[in-house]
């Protein structure tokens, strides 16, 4: 390998602390009024009934904008272009089981009507409320970035 290239890292890798790296693509879908997207996590799934940005896992061959387009699709019935996503920030967070990384895109232009096709509840917050919902421990320090952005 040249040292000009790289190699993506796999979803798989362990890292030092023996965990499974787990990549997630998340979003901050903002609105024409300045809200962003959260999605209340549903009964049934690890974490449930906590708040979080829609997204999801990043497959195999797959690149994190691609997965978004994907997810937010098959989650939310929305159409977008991997062009209007803009990164942000990320998370490094280690759970009990897996180490997340997540990178948080912004969002601000698709097309449909934004709706919870997988049973979620969804509500619009603004930034300076998004201290006030229960946040898996990743999405947390990312609360604070978006409400000095946004």
């Amino acid at each position: 390998m040249d040292d000009d290239e790289f190699e993506c890292p796999n979803p798989q890798v362990r890292v030092a602390a023996g965990l499974p790296v787990v990549l997630v693509a998340a979003v901050a879908l903002v609105d024409v009024d300045g809200r962003i997207l959260l999605g209340e996590r549903p009964l049934g799934k690890s974490m449930a009934g906590l708040w979080e940005f829609p997204g999801g896992k990043v497959e195999a061959g797959e690149l994190p904008e691609e997965a978004l387009v994907r997810e937010l699709k098959e989650e939310l019935g929305i159409d977008i272009s991997a062009s209007c996503l803009a990164p942000f920030v990320f998370a490094s967070h280690s759970y009990e089981d897996f180490h997340l990384l997540m990178p948080l895109f912004l969002c601000r232009k698709w097309k449909g009507l934004v709706t919870p096709c997988e049973g979620q509840r969804l509500k619009w917050v603004r930034a300076s409320e998004l201290a006030n919902y229960p946040m898996p421990p990743a999405d947390i320090p990312l609360v604070a970035m978006l409400r000095d952005f946004i």
